[in-house]
């Protein structure tokens, strides 16, 4: 895909569809046919006519987009608080996707966009769905609106939603990367439940808790990446836990594989995996087509540094069920002085539609909606930092309440791990991102099934990673 962004508005809507098919969908639906989009929480009959509606006074109606389902945000029990105290103003919520599918929702939104439906609220799913249709004008700056209610993005929230200096969206939900813990196996080993920990002692830890051999062999961890240019986060495990320039690429689009940590990173999977035997063989991964899950929670791996998608999951279900004591960890820094809690992160970007004719007041209710509104929602962990653990434990009651052994997660290292995690700025996704993941999983594969030593796969991934950017230039 060329990096110019296409003419006109039905061009550019055809290339995001394009886009939206190759790229990934963290909800793990699957893409099917579906209706229209339609309205799945109507406007409440109680909302009336009052003068700070609008600055005409008149009632204002708000259609908010979204991926997400009923099931998975409450909506109707939401839309009805808000409305409540705000009276003038109902909310419609049109659900793209009856399955919560994100890429099947973003195509429908290109279309919706390119059809000028009325659209006030947008929520994009991922990164790169939000810089793409940001670079087209879908969504308004929020700048002005946040100067006048006087907070910082990268101050009130986890998420930090800047892109090229400006503010086009505030963060909803929060899902940091985080490290499972099998609780059982630590105690046996006299290992702590870590609050705040570095790589180095995430190594030790792994080498403390292996054991076994052959068929009965536990290792202290599984890394579930890369993969055919997916599961990316582990092959940046040192990169991805600074508050900048945390992937391949750089803002400005120049490459990042120069950066020390990134070799370290190589290093500390190559060293754990063939001299401390501590973590899962890639070879073993990739023959066996292995699986998470059933890794940590068929007890082949101690800890499980993935993403906190597995909150509802953590207290086992009907299909992988939980038999032992978890406990849960921060993502591991590089050094101690560093900052604690950096980590990869997804969330909900929830913009005002550049198109809206009611921006003051699409922007009052999704700055609401991603702040008290999290809380009222109840479904995900909140982006906004001035949740409390104690306002946060209830969440996450709800969402253990859904697992078949919440009884048997340390939910205070749960809630303590949360608490602490926030995502590094921003980088605007290229392109060709995708292109650049391969390449450099490909000369890691190399690497590991012993085809090239650490500095031949550091060279030649950067040399790769250039003549990608390079081709993109022209």
């Amino acid at each position: 895909m060329n990096k110019k962004l296409l003419s006109g508005t039905a061009a550019s809507v055809l290339a995001l569809g394009l886009l939206a098919g190759c790229g990934g969908n963290n909800s793990n639906n699957t893409s099917s046919p579906s209706p229209s989009a339609s309205g799945s929480a109507p406007a409440s009959s109680s909302a009336s006519a009052s003068p700070s509606a609008s600055a005409s006074g008149e009632p204002v109606n708000l259609r908010l987009y979204t991926w997400g389902t009923e099931e998975q945000y409450n909506w109707n029990h939401t839309v009805s608080a808000y409305e409540e105290s705000h009276p003038g103003i109902t909310v419609e919520v049109v659900t793209l996707s009856d399955k919560g599918d994100t890429q099947e929702s973003m195509k429908k939104l290109d279309l919706a966009a390119a059809s000028n439906e009325t659209m006030d609220v947008i929520m994009f799913s991922d990164p790169s769905g939000y810089a793409a249709r940001v670079a087209l004008g879908m969504a308004a700056p929020l700048d002005d609106f946040i100067a006048a209610d006087g907070y910082k993005v990268e101050e009130d929230y986890k998420v930090d939603t800047h892109l090229n200096g400006k503010v086009y969206a505030l963060p909803g939900k929060f899902n940091p990367w985080y490290v499972l813990l099998n609780k059982d196996m630590l105690d046996a080993a006299g290992l702590s439940v870590p609050t705040d920990w570095t790589w180095d002692e995430f190594a030790d830890y792994a080498k403390q808790l292996t054991k076994g051999d052959g068929a009965d062999k536990v290792y202290g961890t599984y890394f579930h990446g890369p993969q055919a240019g997916g599961w990316m986060e582990y092959l940046k495990l040192m990169i991805e836990n600074q508050p900048t320039n945390s992937d391949y690429l750089k803002q400005d689009g120049s490459s990042n594989l120069d950066d020390p940590n990134f070799r370290k990173t190589i290093e500390l999977r190559v060293k754990m995996e063939k001299e401390d035997k501590s973590s899962t063989p890639y070879e073993d991964m990739i023959s066996q087509k292995l699986a998470y899950r059933t890794q940590f929670f068929n007890q082949k791996a101690a800890m499980l540094p993935i993403g906190s998608w597995m909150n509802t999951e953590i207290g086992g279900t009907e299909t992988v069920p939980l038999t032992f004591h978890v406990a849960v960890a921060p993502f591991p820094k590089n050094n101690a002085s560093d900052p604690t809690g950096y980590t990869p992160v997804t969330t909900d970007y929830v913009a005002v539609a550049e198109s809206s004719k009611h921006k003051q007041e699409a922007y009052d209710f999704i700055r609401w909606y991603t702040t008290e509104g999290q809380l009222v929602q109840g479904k995900n962990v909140p982006s906004w930092n001035q949740i409390t653990g104690d306002q946060l434990e209830p969440i996450i009651d709800t969402i253990l309440s859904g697992t078949k052994n919440p009884e048997l997660v340390d939910k205070k290292s749960l809630v303590d791990t949360l608490t602490v995690s926030k995502a590094s700025a921003i980088i605007t996704p290229a392109s060709y991102q995708s292109e650049v993941y391969k390449a450099v999983n490909e000369e890691y594969e190399k690497l590991i099934l012993g085809n090239q030593d650490i500095d031949t796969m550091i060279a030649n991934s950067q040399k790769r990673v250039q003549e990608i950017i390079d081709s993109n230039k022209k």
